[in-house]
């Protein structure tokens, strides 16, 4: 679309979601602070406020702010004597352990660029992020160092390879690391040249050289965030200082009366970090949301070791859990989460796909908690809408804009459509990222001329200024000229008794074009395709209902727990060639 015909594009005046805002009796704009601020000073105050608390917990093994504040210091010292410069890139590649928050505050307080690296990645997504990115320096659990030496080739300075019970006791350290690299033989052998270990850089770092950076503000890059690369190759979300900043304010701003309690009773609030800290929703949300609010971050290196979340939940029990549908929906259907004491828990919020009602139903019925909804991406730092506190059922809907934070249903042609119709989200706000690193042309096309990210994602929005997301734009199927969004078959076929999850994608069809098929995880081993048939007739409209059935013992989930319809395309590809 041309700047002349975006000129003419139509926008909304009002703002619904305000006069809601005013309604509930909550504040809409937010205070920034002065630009030369950065997420240094915000979260050293705190380091000095909370010093005696606990800040991590992994593993039984407790650190407090005093000790984060050290150790992270000794980080930045070992970066700054390799001479790098401000905004280098410094990648991180951890599962949720204690060396991750120590090395993330480390390189944000050196004044460097965060690379947050999924440790799960292959060799060639690896490759591809650190040779993107320019990253310097890498930080990688011993488990995963195979994966970067089986690139072939130095892609940075320097690697510095830590092992699981780096900040342990020494006994227990030695326990932990016996058990994970001889009895699971969780770590390939690996060789590294020029490597370094995570404890020699502690030992030659001594946190009193700390040089505090004078010259990083809000206009700064803090994280480049790698977004999952569903439309082609990933890309890396610039964030700075200011879009997480302002993330922070305006997630306390909405949410942060949840934790008000506990803080009148001199009680640190625990959140339960289950999903990966790599992982947008987790970093902001549980990481440095947490920091910010002086909480305990409970941290869970697998999320998919019930046994171990499990033992984790009931040792510390947390005030605040975060996580996607699979794995409430795996805990709700536990009977030993069940029988556990959930009284501490005063928010449930689910991100990173839509939450089912029946999930929230039967969370709702374990823990008496209402599942808020947030919603966001990579590249909103990641909060851009919640559903507000205190709601006397679960919506499922993606509740209002944040403070200070407009979103816009736009069509096509870069119009705002009316009220109820449906059309792309679109996200304004501080939270929004300055750009994809290196590529000016991927930002434009995501970008507006009037500054709206497009997030990709199909939306209403009510009179209200509630927003209902109804699907992503490629996962659409149409049949018969009808759009059918599969979120919305797998929301109805999921309550279903016997069907644990599906997963619904298109496939081709003669007569109506496209027909929807849907991928069903059993519950129960009794469940036939007809009775599965029967259930989307007696639910559905009639071009909605699945009209093929196929039976899969798991489905395809990223590493956070979403459903990938693309990996459920692949696996119809291969067992239905055309």
């Amino acid at each position: 679309m041309d700047n002349q015909s975006q000129e003419k594009v139509t926008r909304r005046n009002d703002k619904p979601w305000v006069k809601t805002y005013e309604k509930l009796g909550r504040q809409y704009n937010i205070d920034m602070p002065a630009a030369n601020t950065s997420l240094i000073d915000i979260l050293e105050q705190n380091f000095v406020t909370h010093e005696g608390r606990v800040a991590f917990v992994c593993m039984n093994v407790e650190l407090s702010y005093a000790e984060l504040d050290t150790y992270s210091k000794q980080i930045a010292v070992y970066l700054q004597s390799l001479g790098l410069k401000k905004g280098d890139k410094v990648a991180v590649m951890m599962p949720n352990i204690l060396q991750l928050p120590v090395t993330v505050l480390g390189v944000l307080r050196a004044g460097m660029t965060l690379v947050n690296v999924n440790p799960l990645y292959t060799t060639n997504e690896l490759s591809h992020q650190l040779e993107d990115s320019d990253t310097k320096v890498l930080f990688i659990l011993e488990n995963f160092a195979k994966t970067y030496e089986d690139i072939g080739k130095n892609l940075v300075d320097h690697v510095v390879v830590a092992s699981m019970g780096d900040l342990m006791s020494p006994l227990k350290g030695f326990i932990v690391n016996t058990v994970v690299r001889h009895v699971k033989k969780m770590v390939p052998d690996y060789s590294i040249k020029g490597s370094v270990g995570f404890k020699k850089v502690l030992a030659r770092s001594p946190a009193k050289k700390y040089n505090r950076p004078t010259n990083i503000g809000l206009d700064d890059v803090a994280v480049l965030q790698y977004t999952g690369g569903t439309t082609g190759v990933a890309k890396g979300a610039m964030l700075t200082h200011g879009n997480l900043v302002a993330n922070l304010i305006q997630c306390d701003t909405y949410l942060g009366t949840a934790f008000d309690k506990f803080e009148a009773l001199n009680e640190q609030p625990v959140i339960m970090t289950a999903l990966p800290l790599y992982h947008i929703f987790s970093f902001t949300v549980c990481g440095m949301y947490g920091l910010y609010r002086g909480c305990v971050g409970l941290l869970v290196p697998n999320p998919r070791d019930g046994k171990s979340l499990i033992k984790a939940y009931k040792d510390y029990p947390p005030a605040f859990f975060p996580a996607v549908n699979t794995l409430f929906n795996a805990l709700a259907n536990s009977e030993v989460f069940q029988a556990l004491d959930h009284s501490k828990l005063e928010m449930s919020m689910g991100g990173g796909m839509a939450v089912l009602k029946d999930t929230a139903e039967k969370w709702q019925r374990i823990t008496g908690n209402i599942i808020v909804q947030g919603y966001g991406l990579s590249e909103t730092s990641p909060v851009a809408s919640a559903a507000p506190l205190g709601a006397s059922e679960f919506s499922g809907d993606i509740g209002l804009p944040m403070p200070g934070t407009e979103m816009a249903i736009i069509d096509e042609e870069g119009h705002e459509v009316a009220v109820g119709e449906r059309g792309e989200i679109c996200v304004r706000g501080p939270q929004v990222m300055k750009g994809y690193w290196k590529r000016e042309d991927a930002t434009a096309e995501v970008m507006t001329p009037d500054g709206y990210f497009r997030t990709g994602d199909i939306g209403v929005m009510d009179e209200e200024g509630y927003f209902k997301i109804v699907d992503r734009k490629k996962d659409m199927i149409l049949v018969s000229g009808f759009n059918v969004y599969p979120n919305e078959v797998e929301d109805v076929m999921s309550a279903h008794p016997k069907i644990l999850e599906c997963g619904v994608i298109g496939i081709p069809d003669e007569k109506s074009g496209e027909t929807p098929k849907i991928y069903v995880v059993r519950s129960d081993a009794s469940l036939t395709k007809e009775e599965v048939i029967a259930y989307g007739k007696e639910n559905l409209t009639g071009y909605k209902r699945p009209r093929h059935v196929e039976f899969i013992d798991e489905l395809p989930k990223s590493n956070v727990g979403k459903i990938l319809r693309k990996d459920i395309r692949l696996i119809e590809e291969q067992n239905h060639p055309k």
